[in-house]
């Protein structure tokens, strides 16, 4: 099981710029580790949970990985619930990558959040409408094939300069660039194709 620890440095080393909406959620789940008793728990709907999803980018970092979800009827980043085997966020994030998408994702100079978003999740199969606390990490691929999951509508290689095509929201556009950045997780000039 993941550490509070660890949920805590992840947040230290994240910087939000001058996104107000990122701002925000880093408060919130600072808050959610201070006052929920089991932060990783999928039961704990006030205020919420911890969830942790991937951006993922191709090979050549000008494509991320996308999904398109059942439930939430959008496309957005692959990701979910922390599980209680899953030794740490990172491997939450990557497990839920594979799972939804068979890519297996790996962190480049470690683990790097480039995202923070809280957002309002429907109820629906016996649970009541709560909050995910997602921790958008970075990754990399070295496959570019596909298998999507029942869960999963669709997955798709989406071209970083057509995010609008996805109508993919603020927050995980913000991931995106944050995760193409000169010089994040190591990988220096491997981006001037985007």
């Amino acid at each position: 099981m993941p550490s509070v620890g660890e949920v805590r440095a992840l947040l230290d080393a994240f910087v939000p710029d001058a996104d107000p909406r990122s701002q925000r959620s880093v408060a919130l789940v600072r808050e959610l580790l201070e006052r929920a008793s089991d932060p990783f728990a999928r039961t704990e709907y006030t205020p919420g949970h911890l969830t942790a999803s991937g951006v993922v980018l191709s090979p050549n970092h000008d494509h991320v990985l996308l999904v398109y979800h059942r439930r939430l009827d959008r496309w957005l980043q692959p990701g979910g619930h922390i599980e209680r085997d899953d030794p740490t966020v990172v491997a939450a994030a990557r497990r839920e990558v594979l799972e939804e998408t068979g890519v297996t994702a790996f962190p480049v100079a470690g683990a790097r959040v480039v995202g923070v978003d809280v957002h309002s999740i429907p109820g629906a199969k016996g649970e009541p409408p709560h909050c995910h606390h997602d921790l958008a990490l970075a990754f990399e691929s070295r496959q570019t094939d596909l298998r999507p999951h029942e869960e999963v509508r669709d997955a798709v290689w989406c071209p970083v300069d057509q995010l609008d095509r996805y109508a993919v929201d603020a927050a995980l556009r913000a991931s995106v660039a944050r995760a193409l950045q000169p010089g994040a997780m190591g990988w220096v000039g491997r981006n001037d194709r985007v």
